[in-house]
C-alpha cells in the first residue's frame, strides 16, 4: 500500500513577512511600526480640509478627539485597565494637549483659509520639532551626523514650500507652526511614557482624559452650526476620528519606543510628501516636478539620519548617565 506524502505547505507572503518583521531588530520594528502611523497620519491634513468647510473647524478639530475617546474609553474597559498611577497624570495631560488637542485644532482652523497642500509643507518641519523634544524630554542624544541629516530634510521641505509659495506670511502658517510645536511635544512625551505604559494604553488614556473637557465647546459648536455635511465631509471626518486620532497612535509610539524618539521621529520627514499625494487623489490639488525633486532629497535625508544613528554600547549608556 502506497502512502501518500503531506503536502508541504507554503507559507503565505503575509506569514512570510510576519516572521521577518518579528524577527528583526528593534530598530528596524521601531521604523516599520513608525511608517505605518506616518502613512496613516498622511491623510490627516486632507481628511481634514474635506470635512471642514461643512462642519466647522471645532467639530473637526475636537469632535474628532471626543469620537476617539469614546473608543479608547470602550477599548480600556473591555480590557479591564487600572488607572494609571499619578506620576503618570502630567505626562498624559501633556500628550493631550499635544495630540489631542493642540494639533488638530491648530491644523483645523489653518486649513479653513489654506489648501492641504499648503498644510503639507509647513507640518514638515514636524520631524525636526520632535527631534528638539526628545532631546529635551526623552533624553535622547543625537549624533552631529543625524542633525546634519534632519537640516538637509529641513531645507529641501523649506525650499520646496517657498517655491510653492507656500513661505508667504499669513496667519494660516503661525497657526502651523503652533500645531506642529504642540504634536512634537506631545510625540516626545508620549514617546518616553509609551516606554512604561505601553504606546495604545498613553493614547487611549490622553483621549479619555481630554474628552469630558472637549464635550462643552463641541457641544455648543453643533448646537450652533448643526451637524449638515455631505459625504465626503463625512468621511474625512470619520478618518480622523477613528485612524489619525486613534488607531495610527498604536503603531506610531509603538515605532518610537523601538527605535526612539529622534530617530524614528525623522520617518515625518516622508508625511508631506505623502500628504501631497494624497491630496492630489482625494482633492485634486495638482503636483509638479518640483514636488517629486523634494521627495527625492527628503527620502534621502531620512536614509542618512536612519544610517547615522546607530546605539551605543550598553556600557557606553551606563557611563554617559553617571
Amino acid at each position: 500500500m502506497t502512502t501518500t506524502p503531506p503536502p508541504i505547505s507554503t507559507p503565505s507572503l503575509w506569514q512570510t513577512t510576519a516572521r521577518r518583521v518579528t524577527g528583526a531588530s528593534e530598530e528596524t520594528r521601531g521604523w516599520l511600526y513608525g511608517l505605518v502611523g506616518i502613512l496613516a497620519f498622511s491623510v490627516t491634513l486632507p481628511a481634514t480640509r474635506a470635512a471642514v468647510p461643512d462642519l466647522g473647524s471645532t467639530v473637526v478639530g475636537l469632535g474628532r478627539a471626543v469620537v476617539a475617546g469614546v473608543l479608547a474609553g470602550g477599548l480600556l474597559w473591555l480590557r479591564r485597565e487600572r488607572l494609571p498611577e499619578r506620576r503618570y497624570w502630567l505626562g498624559l495631560a501633556i500628550v493631550a494637549l499635544g495630540v489631542v488637542v493642540g494639533f488638530p485644532i491648530c491644523t483645523a482652523l489653518a486649513l479653513q483659509h489654506v489648501p492641504a497642500v499648503h498644510g503639507a509643507v509647513v507640518v514638515g518641519l514636524l520631524p525636526a520639532a520632535t527631534a528638539v523634544m526628545a532631546v529635551l524630554r526623552a533624553g535622547e542624544r543625537p549624533p552631529p551626523m543625524f542633525w546634519l541629516a534632519c537640516l538637509v530634510g529641513v531645507v529641501a521641505v523649506l525650499i520646496f514650500a517657498a517655491a510653492q509659495g507656500a513661505g508667504r506670511p499669513q496667519p494660516a502658517d503661525g497657526l502651523l507652526l503652533a500645531a506642529v510645536c504642540l504634536a512634537a511635544i506631545g510625540y516626545a512625551e508620549g514617546g518616553r511614557m509609551a516606554r512604561d505604559l505601553g504606546g495604545w494604553r498613553v493614547i487611549c488614556w490622553a483621549l479619555v482624559l481630554a474628552t469630558p473637557v472637549l464635550l462643552a465647546p463641541v457641544g455648543i459648536a453643533v448646537a450652533d452650526e448643526g451637524l449638515s455635511a455631505g459625504w465626503g465631509a463625512w468621511l474625512g471626518f470619520a478618518y480622523v476620528s477613528v485612524v489619525s486620532m486613534f488607531l495610527g497612535f498604536f503603531a506610531w509610539y509603538r515605532g518610537l519606543v523601538l527605535g526612539g524618539v529622534a530617530r524614528v521621529g525623522q520617518v515625518q520627514l516622508l508625511q508631506p510628501i505623502l500628504t501631497l499625494g494624497w491630496a492630489a487623489l482625494l482633492l485634486g490639488e495638482a503636483i509638479d516636478g518640483q514636488t517629486a525633486l523634494a521627495a527625492l532629497l527628503v527620502v534621502g535625508s531620512v536614509a542618512i539620519s536612519r544610517r547615522s544613528w546607530t546605539r551605543r554600547p550598553v556600557a557606553e549608556r551606563q557611563a554617559s548617565n553617571l
